[in-house]
């Protein structure tokens, strides 16, 4: 399993507005280039989101984009998992049916991956745009001190 440069970029993007959500509204290119992503990407990547719920979208001169609840309230996983889709790591694990593959039933190995996936999924479900957030800018705290 690979996980895209457009979830890579989402999750970025999602937590530069946690980090920043006390601001209120920020505007896609002032993210664009405190990320150093393509604003015109990034403009892709926030139409999937605002559609499932995690951005609100303003118009205006004080308008752009913030995350539509508290960032304790949205995990890393929900982000990935709404951009990437299923979070499986081999395509069999989606298919309970065995429609996918015929040896589904009887794999030793299918055990094996279904717990490597769940292990993914808690692992980012267990990780909020807050700490992330919150990290970030400790990031950004050292990186000041250390440049003085």
């Amino acid at each position: 399993m690979r996980i895209s440069t457009r979830s890579r970029y989402g999750l970025r993007l999602m937590t530069n507005l946690a980090a920043n959500h006390s601001r209120g509204y920020a505007l896609l290119r002032d993210i664009a280039k405190e990320e150093d992503i393509s604003e015109k990407y990034l403009s892709q990547i926030v139409i999937p989101l605002r559609r499932a719920g995690f951005l609100t979208a303003s118009r205006g001169i004080n308008g752009g984009y913030m995350l539509s609840s508290p960032p304790s309230n949205i995990t890393a996983g929900q982000i990935v998992e709404m951009l990437e889709g299923d979070l499986c790591v081999i395509e069999c694990s989606k298919d309970a049916s065995g429609g996918i593959c015929a040896r589904a039933g009887n794999c030793s190995s299918r055990e094996l991956w279904d717990g490597l996936s769940a292990k993914i999924r808690d692992f980012l479900n267990s990780v909020t745009l807050e700490e992330l957030a919150r990290s970030r800018l400790e990031k950004e705290q050292q990186m000041l001190e250390y440049s003085i």
